[in-house]
C-alpha cells in the first residue's frame, strides 16, 4: 500500500512515519504541501493519505481540501484543534478519517484503516446511488417510449413493453437503448410525447 504524508513539519511527519513503519507498511512517502504538490500527488498514485496540518490556517485547510477533491483516496487528516466549520469541511470534501489532537504513533494504523474503510463504504453507497439514479433514468425513458407506442400504435401498456422488448432482444440491445432510438425518431419525425 503506497502512503503519503502530507506534511511541512520534520517532527510531525516522522510520528506518522514511525508509526506506520512500526504496523508494517513500508511504500511511504512525504510530500510538503508547496509548489504544485498536488499534481505531484496524483502523479505518485497513492492508496492512502495522511495529512498531518497542526493548526492549519483556512487558506491552508482549503489548499488540502483540494488535494481530498482531486484523489478521491481515503484521507485521514490530523490537526491539533479544530471548530465546527472546518469539521464540516473536511467531511465535505470527502476526508475519511478527522482525529483532533491525536498524533501519536500507536494511533497511525487504527486511524489509517477507520480511513481505509470509511472511504470504501461511502465509494460502494455512492456506486449503489449512481446506479439508482441510471436505473431511474433508464425506467423513465423506457415509460416515454411504451407512452409513444401506446399513443401511436393503440398499444396496451404491456404490448407497448412487449413490443420493446422483442425489439430489444432481436437487435441485441438493452431495452433502454432500443427505447431511447424510439424517442429521438418520434421527436425527428414530430411526435413526440
Amino acid at each position: 500500500m503506497r502512503i503519503v504524508i502530507i506534511d511541512d513539519s520534520g517532527l510531525r511527519a516522522t510520528v506518522l512515519e514511525e508509526g506506520l513503519r512500526e504496523a508494517g507498511y513500508d511504500d511511504i512517502h512525504i510530500v510538503p504541501p508547496r509548489g504544485a504538490f498536488v499534481a505531484r500527488l496524483e502523479r505518485m498514485a497513492p492508496d492512502v493519505v495522511l495529512m498531518d496540518l497542526g493548526s492549519p490556517s483556512r487558506d491552508t485547510l482549503e489548499e488540502m481540501l483540494t488535494v481530498s477533491r482531486a484523489l478521491a483516496r481515503p484521507i485521514a487528516m490530523f490537526v491539533d484543534q479544530s471548530d465546527d466549520a472546518m469539521i464540516g469541511a473536511a467531511i465535505d470534501a470527502g476526508v475519511s478519517a478527522y482525529v483532533v489532537d491525536g498524533l501519536r504513533k500507536e494511533r497511525v494504523k487504527p486511524v489509517l484503516e477507520l480511513a481505509v474503510r470509511r472511504f470504501n463504504a461511502f465509494a460502494r453507497m455512492q456506486s449503489e446511488l449512481d446506479e439508482a439514479r441510471t436505473a431511474l433514468a433508464d425506467r423513465k425513458i423506457v415509460d416515454r417510449a411504451k407512452s409513444i407506442l401506446m399513443n401511436q400504435r393503440s398499444l396496451s401498456e404491456q404490448d407497448a413493453y412487449a413490443l420493446l422488448r422483442s425489439s430489444a432482444m432481436n437487435q441485441g440491445k438493452k431495452i433502454v437503448e432500443v427505447a431511447q432510438a424510439l424517442i429521438t425518431a418520434s421527436d425527428l419525425l414530430g411526435g413526440g410525447i
